[in-house]
């Protein structure tokens, strides 16, 4: 796995890029003015409620995030003069603002318009209401600036659960994940996963376009899975929510045999369950895990096959010995 990294900023024309694309939920925006300033940075993805920074109180815009104008500040820009108008917009691009977002479709006043161009500051305008706008462009921001890194393995749907397969080069990941996709499962990334933090809480693995769709086998080449398998075999992203890692089986190594082995394999921060999976002749790998996928579905549901039995197990034993106590008595 590399060393996770952080975008140092996106250029407002990779965000406008990012959303014409339909990045998920999607938002409509125009660019009004400021088109020369399409290549500042945004480097905070949380955007900012321009709110009193208008009458004077501007300490608290910070550098780096998007500002959003909504039916409030539109209509106090509008209940200046034109003298007052141009001294407050001037105070306010003083920072260092990347891009303006008009909300609800509002007409800007003219003279923001040519601030915007002045500065070379984006205007952009959205139909969306302020709230729904907020929330949609921080999504996509906090798509683009998620901390992210790129890991050698094969990352599958399974069953709806994204599970990373990883292990030594040549232990057999992509045959496995080939076995899967014949089996009626989804191919996300083979060789080259590249996964992205999202909100600190959970990992988003997706394929480098170059290779998207794509795997190698070892004796066949590259194929392309898409072509072979149609369009429901693949998929451009996918949460990870359990790694496989194949291991070469080892005479005389312990391994878990009952399951109630808690693993996690640690990506950016994040605790993924793992599942260690000796590899050897006669095992056949990819219904294995098919099976820890189908497994992990029913634990995240509350569900432990393992530790019911052992519990029981546990309970059965100990009516035995109190059994065995009462006898003596």
């Amino acid at each position: 796995m590399t060393a996770p990294t952080r975008p140092a900023g996106v250029t407002v024309a990779m965000v406008l890029d990012e959303l014409a694309r339909g990045f998920p939920p999607s938002l409509d925006v125009e660019l009004l003015a400021g088109k020369s300033g399409v290549g500042r940075r945004v480097t905070i993805p949380y955007p900012q409620k321009t709110g009193l920074a208008l009458s004077g109180f501007d300490a608290a815009v910070k550098g780096g995030r998007v500002l959003i104008f909504g039916e409030s500040e539109i209509r106090y820009l509008e209940s200046l003069d034109v003298a007052a108008r141009d001294a407050t917009l001037g105070r306010l691009y003083s920072h260092d603002i990347p891009a303006v977002l008009i909300t609800q479709g509002f007409a800007p006043p003219v003279e923001l318009s040519a601030t915007a161009d002045r500065s070379a500051v984006p205007l952009l305008r959205t139909r969306n209401g302020t709230p729904d706008a907020m929330a949609r462009l921080g999504s996509a921001l906090d798509n683009l600036l998620a901390p992210r890194t790129t890991i050698h393995g094969v990352l599958m749907d399974i069953l709806g659960l994204g599970v990373l397969v990883i292990g030594e080069s040549g232990i057999g990941k992509s045959e496995c994940a080939l076995d899967l996709v014949v089996r009626g499962h989804r191919l996300v990334a083979d060789d080259t996963v590249e996964l992205r933090c999202r909100a600190e809480s959970f990992v988003l693995g997706s394929c480098p376009e170059l290779t998207r769709h794509h795997m190698e086998i070892r004796g066949l080449g590259l194929i392309n899975i898409q072509d072979l398998f149609g369009v429901a075999s693949t998929r451009t992203s996918k949460r990870v929510e359990l790694v496989v890692q194949l291991e070469r089986w080892e005479p005389g190594r312990e391994y878990d045999r009952l399951g109630l082995d808690d693993a996690r394999y640690d990506v950016m921060g994040v605790q993924i369950p793992m599942i260690r999976m000796p590899v050897a002749p006669g095992r056949n790998i990819a219904i294995l895990v098919e099976v820890a996928a189908r497994n992990q579905l029913l634990r995240s549901r509350g569900a432990h096959a393992a530790q019911a039995l052992v519990d029981r197990l546990a309970r059965d034993l100990e009516a035995a010995a109190d059994l065995d106590r009462g006898d003596d008595l």
